[in-house]
């Protein structure tokens, strides 16, 4: 059961922006202590890109800090991660990931499945 899903990714040109969803079941979402987004260049370890844990306000990794900004949509179990001034740097698979504590006693992690942003002339 795929409970993260996510959409938005592809190719631009540098200085422009893409927008990222994540939209996640329902169960995730009204569950989630965390949601983050992470990338993977090519050659390089995943690397946090934004992460916010419930009731706090989002922390951003210092490449993108001021270009990338995280948000989320109750109503649609929804989270984005709006990316403005893209740099072919920012060249990655970017995963959306929750952690869950859906009880008291449990906890568990899900990633999406990533979606590939390219940036280039």
């Amino acid at each position: 059961q795929v409970e993260l899903v996510e959409s938005g990714g592809g190719l631009v040109q540098p200085g422009r922006s893409l927008r990222l969803s994540c939209a996640a079941s329902r169960r995730i979402f009204n569950n989630a202590v965390h949601m983050a987004w992470y990338r993977q260049a090519p050659g390089k370890e995943r690397e946090l890109v934004a992460r916010v844990s419930s009731g706090s306000t989002p922390n951003y990794a210092d490449s993108v800090n001021g270009r990338f900004i995280f948000s989320r949509d109750n109503a649609k179990n929804t989270m984005y991660l709006q990316m403005n001034s893209l740099k072919p740097e920012d060249t990655a698979v970017y995963y959306c990931q929750a952690g869950v504590k859906p009880n008291i006693e449990g906890y568990f992690e899900v990633w999406g499945q990533g979606t590939l942003v390219t940036v280039s002339s």
